[in-house]
C-alpha cells in the first residue's frame, strides 16, 4: 500500500461529511475520496443485509479508487456491517458508533439522551456498546424518523424540521438529560439548531473528532501517512442530485472536485 493512496469515506448519504470535514481538519495533506450513497438513503430503515450488502459495495468501490485505509462514515452501516467488512477486506477500516461511553462517564443527572437511526438503535453492536457503558444510568433511545431525508434535501432551517425534531426532543427534555449522544453522521448538520432548542445545560456529543484522532493513528501506525505537504485531491462523488452535498461543502469550493457517479 502506498502512503500517497487516497483516504476513502463513505456514508448513506451527505452526512458523513461532517466526519470528512474532521479528518481533513486534522490531516489536511491526505488525498480523500468520499462516496455519497444519497440514492439508497437512508440506511436506517433497511434490513441488515440490506445495509451489509450496500457497505460491501462501497467498500469496493473505495478499493478500486486506490483507498488505503476506509472510514465507514455511517452509524447504521457500521453497527451492522463492520465486523463483516474487516473480515472480507485486508485494508484497515476505522467505523462510526454513538459515543455512549463519554455520555454515560460524565452525566451529573444520571439521564442521556441517543438520537440515532432505527437500523442503529437495533443493532447488536449499539446493544453491546450501550450495555456495557450505560448499564447504571437512564438511556432515552429516540429514533429519528423522517431527519435524514429533509438534511439530504440540504434546508437545515426549514420549520418542518424544527418541528419535528421538536417531537424528538421534548421527551429528552422531560426526562432531564445533561447528554444528548448524536447517533447518524448526518445529525451533527442539527447542531445549531439543536443548541437554540435544549437547555444551555445539555452537552451535545459526535463521534467526528474520534473518528479523525483514530484515522490519524492507524495511519500513522501503518506508516501510511502521506508525507507531501502539496494540495491533496478532495474528490466527492454521488449517485444522486450532488447539490445538497455541493452546499454543505461550499466553505470548501475552491479545494474539492464534486462529481456524480453511479455506483
Amino acid at each position: 500500500m502506498n502512503a500517497n493512496n487516497p483516504i476513502g469515506v463513505f456514508d448513506s448519504g451527505v452526512g458523513g461529511t461532517s466526519i470528512w470535514k474532521e479528518i481533513h481538519g486534522l490531516l489536511p495533506f491526505e488525498h480523500t475520496y468520499y462516496l455519497a450513497d444519497s440514492k439508497n438513503a437512508p440506511y436506517g430503515n433497511r434490513n441488515s443485509d440490506e445495509i451489509v450488502a450496500l457497505s460491501i459495495k462501497n467498500t469496493e468501490k473505495l478499493i478500486s479508487l486506490g483507498s488505503k485505509i476506509i472510514v465507514v462514515a455511517c452509524n447504521t452501516a457500521t453497527t451492522n456491517a463492520i465486523s463483516i467488512l474487516r473480515s472480507s477486506f485486508d485494508l484497515p477500516i476505522i467505523g462510526i458508533e454513538p459515543a455512549i461511553k463519554p455520555a454515560a462517564l460524565n452525566t451529573k443527572t444520571g439521564s442521556i439522551g441517543i438520537l440515532a437511526t432505527r437500523g442503529t438503535l437495533s443493532s447488536k453492536l449499539f446493544h453491546t456498546t450501550s450495555a456495557l457503558f450505560a448499564r447504571d444510568i437512564s438511556v432515552l433511545e429516540i429514533v429519528g424518523e423522517g431527519l435524514v431525508p429533509l438534511i439530504e434535501e440540504g434546508d437545515l432551517d426549514s420549520p418542518k424540521l424544527k418541528s419535528l425534531l421538536q417531537t424528538y426532543l421534548d421527551p429528552m427534555i422531560e426526562a432531564n438529560i445533561d447528554h444528548l449522544v448524536l447517533g447518524c453522521s448526518h445529525y451533527p448538520y442539527l447542531i445549531p439548531m439543536l443548541q437554540t432548542m435544549l437547555p444551555e445545560s445539555v452537552k451535545i456529543i459526535d463521534s467526528g473528532e474520534a473518528v479523525a484522532k483514530q484515522t490519524k493513528a492507524l495511519l500513522e501506525e501503518d506508516k501510511l501517512l502521506r508525507k507531501e505537504r502539496t494540495k491533496p485531491k478532495l474528490q466527492f462523488y454521488s449517485n444522486s442530485d450532488a447539490s445538497t452535498l455541493e452546499y454543505l461543502l461550499r466553505s470548501y469550493a475552491a479545494a474539492i472536485e464534486v462529481e456524480q457517479l453511479d455506483f
